[in-house]
């Protein structure tokens, strides 16, 4: 199975400091959905693992949650793609909770759910606790220069990256890499 999990916020669609908390505040990234769908269309399987401690702060319920992730599957569905599964923690920080990334829980979620070792399995996001929960999980990190990380476009990278981390300009820069390493596999 080809599985490749991505974050939410700051990743496929635009983050806010003040947390996005309704489905008119979900809005995708340029070319996102896009590179989701051309991904499904090569035969992967896309899973989002996301902390979403607004629901721990009670800045929404999981109904707004649900009625995001149905805009974004809507969205999808209109340009071919499709997510195959949302894993999220609904955990503040004060909760101490093992799914709450940079910690590996909902990683381990994951593999446990799809029944694959999670392996070599590529990772992206927007943050280094996106990529040191992969990376803790045994995936392939990859770092996109949107939402928190849009400042090292020019330059520099965060610290804390995991060894090995490879750099994309956006969710559709990583699909291009991913599909270009795996042509002719299946």
């Amino acid at each position: 199975m080809k599985l490749v999990i991505l974050d939410r916020d700051g990743t496929i669609n635009s983050d806010s400091d003040d947390y996005v908390k309704s489905p008119e505040e979900w809005q995708p990234l340029p070319g996102a959905l896009e590179a989701i769908a051309r991904l499904n269309h090569a035969g992967w399987h896309v899973v989002i693992a996301s902390n979403q401690s607004g629901l721990g702060r009670g800045l929404f319920d999981v109904a707004s949650l649900n009625a995001m992730h149905a805009k974004m599957q809507k969205m999808l569905a209109a340009v071919g793609g499709r997510i195959d599964a949302v894993f999220y923690c609904p955990h503040s920080p004060e909760e101490s909770c093992h799914c709450r990334k940079p910690l590996p829980g909902l990683f381990e979620q994951i593999g446990s759910r799809f029944g694959v070792p999670l392996k070599g399995v590529p990772t992206a996001g927007d943050s280094v606790r996106d990529l040191q929960a992969g990376s803790s999980a045994g995936c392939e990190p990859h770092l996109v220069l949107t939402g928190k990380s849009a400042q090292y476009r020019s330059g520099g990278q965060p610290e804390g990256l995991p060894a090995g981390t490879l750099f994309h300009t956006d969710l559709a820069a990583f699909a291009d890499h991913l599909l270009q390493r795996n042509t002719g596999n299946s």
